[in-house]
């Protein structure tokens, strides 16, 4: 392994801000790719040892998780560069998309180039399953985990944190009775970075007060200027709650968020809802970013005083704000901390355990992508939609062709055959 320089590293957190499409899995998956097996600035133990943490928190993992990798690369500005540069293509793209959406409606060209690019979605999905599985499952225990987490999920529902808190107690106890089956006596984690330095709780400290300030300027600002009932201060409250209580990615959020937003709060349609989730899965960046959406059409249908465009802006702008400045404070609190004990044997055989259980989360992902994107509600199975993403599972387990050629080649597949074959 060799440390990159800075200028290195920026350089590739920009690109993967443009490449990161497949939600969680995918983007794990594209991470690991070309952090790991293709630059290999960071050993296969650490980066599952930080997938691991990050599973435990609150918020988008995807994000948090290249916040770590970045702290362990280049400590507190390679962490906040790679966590911020990871979603700004996002925020830029979806910001426009979501101007578009409301002056114009929906429009067939785009409608088509996103059908193409769900197709790809999928493969990247599934590409990471094959990949992280092949990693993670290596003992019949592991197995056995990764299966009972999605039936657990896919058919008895169960809550995502009780998936990883059990996985979490399981590993503590069966670390003990047989490590073995849980990694204990594997080689130790090796990274660029130093590990065995005391923790300085000052700097803690710090860290919470500052970021906390930070956190919630725009929310005290906004109840201040606008008055504490306006729509762009129960934004910045609501889905500051719900940044803290997010476990398991958005997924297990969206159900909350979609029944406030268009129930409780009036903010948007469910018909508008799906639309956003739809452009959210279909662009780069964590799907937790559809938030922006919901915030932009929020500001767009309550101005209060702005212009449609500046109330819809102001709007995206705070509801991202206060959804993602936590995510970069607990990685910036919490990573020296876990890497100062991830050779602590009992945490080692817990965290095995979680990354076990989570094949099965990404499984249940994959299926219910799937199954959105193949079955989908006119009834019947897109076929256009099953071959396209078979070949590009094909393309990226098989070949070196670089993921963002997938993706553009499904993008374009997509438009003609909507064109000139439909």
């Amino acid at each position: 392994m060799r440390a990159p320089t800075f200028r290195e590293a920026l350089k590739f957190w920009v690109k993967l801000g443009f490449i990161s499409f497949g939600g969680p899995a995918g983007q794990i998956a594209v991470m690991h790719r070309e952090l790991v097996e293709r630059k290999k600035w960071i050993g296969e133990p650490q980066f599952l040892h930080a997938l691991n943490f990050c599973m435990l928190l609150p918020g988008p993992e995807a994000t948090q998780l290249a916040a770590y990798c970045g702290w362990l690369l280049h400590g507190v500005r390679g962490a906040l560069a790679a966590g911020i540069l990871f979603i700004v293509p996002s925020i830029v793209i979806l910001w426009g998309l979501s101007w578009f959406y409301l002056m114009f409606g929906a429009v067939p060209a785009v409608a088509a180039v996103f059908h193409g690019l769900k197709a790809a979605v999928l493969a990247i999905v599934a590409v990471a399953l094959l990949r992280v599985g092949r990693r993670a499952l290596k003992t019949p225990t592991a197995w056995g985990m990764a299966s009972v987490a999605f039936v657990a999920l896919y058919f008895l529902h169960w809550p995502f944190p009780l998936i990883v808190f059990g996985a979490l107690t399981v590993g503590f106890v069966g670390g003990r009775l047989a490590p073995r089956q849980f990694g204990i006596g594997a080689a130790k984690p090796a990274g660029p970075l130093a590990v065995a330095t005391p923790i300085d709780w000052r700097r803690i400290a710090r860290t919470t007060v500052i970021g906390g300030a930070v956190w919630f300027a725009p929310v005290v600002v906004a109840g201040v200027s606008l008055g504490w009932g306006s729509t762009y201060t129960q934004l910045g409250w609501f889905f500051s709650k719900a940044a803290v209580v997010t476990f398991g990615g958005a997924y297990a959020v969206l159900p909350y968020v979609a029944q406030q937003a268009v129930e409780n709060f009036h903010w948007l349609s469910a018909g508008q809802m799906l639309d956003g989730l739809a452009f959210a899965e279909t662009t780069p960046g964590p799907l937790i970013m559809v938030v922006q959406f919901v915030g932009f059409v929020a500001g767009w249908q309550h101005p209060e005083g702005f212009s449609l465009l500046a109330g819809g802006t102001l709007g995206a702008l705070i509801t991202t704000w206060v959804t993602f400045v936590p995510t970069y404070l607990f990685i910036l609190i919490g990573a020296p901390l876990v890497e100062r004990a991830q050779n602590d044997e009992r945490l080692k055989a817990a965290l095995a355990a979680v990354t076990a259980a989570v094949v099965g989360v990404i499984l249940n992902l994959t299926v219910w992508f799937g199954w959105h994107v193949l079955l989908p509600v006119s009834g019947g199975v897109d076929w256009f939609a099953l071959t396209l993403a078979g070949g590009a599972l094909a393309v990226l387990q098989w070949t070196k062709i670089d993921l963002v050629s997938v993706i553009v080649a499904c993008g374009a597949v997509g438009f003609l055959w909507e064109r000139f074959f439909l």
